[in-house]
């Protein structure tokens, strides 16, 4: 009875979001949603999408990696106070990441001399690529630390022991035994990346084949009522997410399986 009331609740969740995610197709004219597909907004929305979205989550496991390795494994002063502020952005939504980033950029000496004269975020493409990483970087160092958490240290001590130093046992052994939940990381970064709206709207602003990401492009669209294009972009967004975590589960679950 337990096991047929569990499957029926994950039966009417499968169902459920079945119906909103083949809702574009079905409730839609094909004839006006396949141009809308091949568009030349589509195309560029998804390209810089794709562009964006890989970039700021290259940069977060750079920056992520380390930190999270010094949370796992380091003791120093303030170190709880720093493990509760990163559980902070979690309950600020991305539009007041967006706000504090246009604030700084546009108010503060230090942040309108690195706008003016290093690189211009406000209104660019430097600006959407600044705010997915705002947004994505805490869930990089969460997810990271937590794969770095469940290898235990003796195996890095075991590799002191046979002439490793510090930096040899993380880069030959903790890192290639955390590969799998930093892939799974990246995963995640990846697709919040791609979704990210609020923040990137409030820096990078929402002009069309300019700083035209996919979620963005469905803001512009709808604003204007036009649901074809709504249909068509999010039927996108939703085939790429599923086709690249589907692909990259598979990778990671079987790639690395050895």
């Amino acid at each position: 009875m337990f096991r047929i009331a569990m499957l029926s609740c994950l039966t009417v969740i499968l169902i459920f979001f079945i119906n909103i995610f083949l809702s574009p197709i079905i409730f839609t004219d094909p004839r006006r949603l396949w141009p809308s597909i091949l568009s030349d907004e589509a195309r560029f929305a998804v390209f810089l999408s794709l562009l964006t979205a890989t970039c700021s989550t290259l940069i977060s496991l750079i920056v992520g990696i380390p930190a999270a390795y010094a949370l796992s494994r380091l003791n120093f002063p303030g170190k709880t106070v720093i493990e509760g502020f990163l559980d902070v952005p979690m309950a600020v939504p991305p539009i007041a990441f967006g706000v504090m980033l246009l604030i700084f950029f546009a108010r503060t000496p230090v942040g309108a001399f690195i706008n003016e004269s290093v690189v211009r975020f406000i209104f660019e493409i430097p600006g959407i690529v600044l705010a997915q990483f705002s947004v994505i970087s805490i869930l990089t160092i969460k997810f990271v630390k937590s794969s770095f958490d469940g290898i235990p240290v003796c195996y890095e001590r075991i590799a002191r022991t046979f002439g490793y130093s510090e930096l040899e046992s993380f880069f030959y052994v903790t890192l290639p035994s955390a590969k799998r939940g930093i892939l799974g990381a990246a995963l995640m970064s990846w697709a919040r990346a791609l979704g990210e709206f609020g923040a990137t709207v409030t820096l990078a602003g929402a002009t069309r084949f300019k700083t035209e990401t996919l979620p963005i492009a469905l803001y512009l669209n709808l604003s204007t009522a036009n649901l074809e294009n709504v249909a068509a972009l999010t039927l996108i967004l939703l085939l790429i997410a599923c086709l690249i975590l589907t692909v990259s589960r598979k990778l990671l679950y079987r790639g690395f399986a050895s």
